[in-house]
């Protein structure tokens, strides 16, 4: 007779009269079919190692590439944080003088000719301006990526690596264009 005990499980009251005995037989010969299966699992198992060894050769980073790496990232994690430290602090400046001033939205006005050029806004920096300030910040980071570009450039071009030299050159006459409208 099974009872449903406490702890959810089916016991029975009753002792059991027969005893089970396990045996189990080994063949003396393996089948011919697990034969070439454990043989092309071995195979397989030795092609994956030579593999990997082939692809973690190819992997590893010479070291005028992890120099190059380190440059072009310390350039762009740098760059990014003067820009914008040098945006913020005349931002800072701006709102300071400027902040209590009423905005006008009816009149749009746009990019007064001070600083549309790099040496109009050196000068309107020069002339205590503090959108002059921002526009410094904004001009050095607009140039971070071109500079990292001409870097790239000449680095491939030193190494001879003329496929990444085309590849970086035809990149950089693309921004000179969008910049500039040659």
């Amino acid at each position: 007779m099974y009872k449903l005990n406490s702890g959810f499980r089916w016991t029975c009251s009753t002792q059991a009269d027969t005893e089970v005995e396990l045996s189990t037989f080994e063949s003396e010969e393996k089948d011919s079919d697990i034969q070439q299966l454990e043989a092309q699992r071995l195979n397989h198992k030795a092609h994956i190692n030579h593999n990997e060894i082939i692809s973690n050769q190819k992997l590893t980073k010479s070291a005028s590439e992890k120099q190059l790496e380190y440059l072009l990232s310390n350039l762009l994690k740098y760059g990014v944080l003067i820009a914008s430290s040098i945006v913020l602090f005349g931002g800072i400046l701006y709102l300071i003088h400027h902040g209590s001033e009423p905005a006008e939205y009816q009149v749009f006005l746009g990019t007064p000719s001070e600083f549309r050029s790099p040496t109009g806004v050196v000068t309107a920096i020069l002339a205590g301006s503090r959108r002059g300030i921002i526009q410094l910040g904004l001009l050095i980071l607009i140039a971070i990526p071109i500079l990292r570009v001409i870097i790239s450039f000449f680095t491939f071009l030193l190494q001879r690596n003329f496929v990444y030299v085309i590849i970086t050159s035809l990149v950089l006459l693309s921004l000179t264009y969008s910049i500039f409208g040659v």
